[in-house]
């Protein structure tokens, strides 16, 4: 899909869109790309308060022009709640949407950038540590499996894709879901394609979890989150690799076994694949 091209209807492309299907009226009412306007319009009309841990209220900006904006991308998030959005770009465009979806665990990642990027520059350190790497990757290629049956998440973790996603597809489809997370994943979405891999963190929830409505599945994720980032995260190591097109469903090629024998998409565990 043209990067530049509007398209009003795209959560119905996918079912990797599902997470946006409560958004979908507002966009449908937009014959032309939202503007900055219309994405804090769209706050407005939810009632929804989205703030930065440093107690901005989030407000989506024109991109500035230069080096400066994207070196003080994060910062100037903390520091005036302003979310520089470039005009008739899906990249963005996706970041601010993952705002409305998920605001605890947005500016729990902006914090974490934050106060990585103020030790840096404090201690003099040239180079990017562990965690603002990790929170980086998790912004842009994030997924969130929850799962109510420990032997999925089990099989997940082993990297046992062919018994996870097609021997137990009708248990998948019951006691597991996915949820994208990452602006880039949705990017992506747009024209799906083998090998696109998420970055994921798992949480085992009960069963009840999944009699929730849309709205408070994903209001539980966005605290679970929160939790993780601030409690658990501290490397890439610590997000497991998930081959998105693998879930039952989600594209029409994975109705058939034969679709998981493809080993470098539904790759075996090797020892670097170890989450610590």
């Amino acid at each position: 899909m043209n990067k530049h091209y509007w398209n009003p209807n795209f959560v119905d492309l996918s079912p990797m869109f599902e997470p946006l299907m409560h958004l979908k009226e507002f966009f449908e009412n937009c014959p032309f790309w939202p503007e900055h306007t219309d994405l804090n319009k769209l706050t407005l009309q939810r009632n929804q308060q989205i703030l930065t841990q440093s107690k901005k209220q989030i407000c989506f900006v024109p991109q500035s022009i230069g080096n400066q904006c994207v070196e003080n991308y994060e910062s100037r998030i903390y520091t005036t709640g302003q979310v520089q959005t470039r005009a008739e770009n899906w990249h963005d465009f996706f970041n601010a949407l993952v705002w409305h979806l998920f605001p605890r665990a947005k500016s729990t990642l902006n914090q974490l950038h934050y106060q990585a990027q103020l030790f840096e520059l404090l201690n003099k350190i040239k180079h990017r540590c562990s965690l603002r790497d990790a929170a980086t990757l998790f912004d842009e290629s994030g997924v969130i499996v929850v799962s109510s049956d420990k032997i999925l998440i089990q099989l997940l973790s082993d990297f046992e894709w062919k018994e996870l996603f097609w021997r137990q597809r009708k248990e998948v489809l019951s006691s597991m879901r996915f949820f994208i997370f990452g602006h880039g994943l949705y990017e992506k979405a747009l024209n799906p394609y083998v090998g696109m891999t998420g970055k994921g963190i798992v949480f085992n929830v009960k069963e009840t979890f999944f009699a929730q409505t849309l709205l408070n599945q994903l209001h539980s994720i966005d605290l679970m989150l929160e939790s993780f980032l601030l409690q658990t995260l501290l490397s890439s190591s610590d997000l497991t690799p998930v081959p998105l097109l693998g879930y039952p469903r989600w594209v029409e090629d994975n109705s058939s076994e034969q679709y998981y024998e493809n080993k470098k998409y539904f790759r075996d565990r090797h020892k670097s694949d170890q989450v610590s």
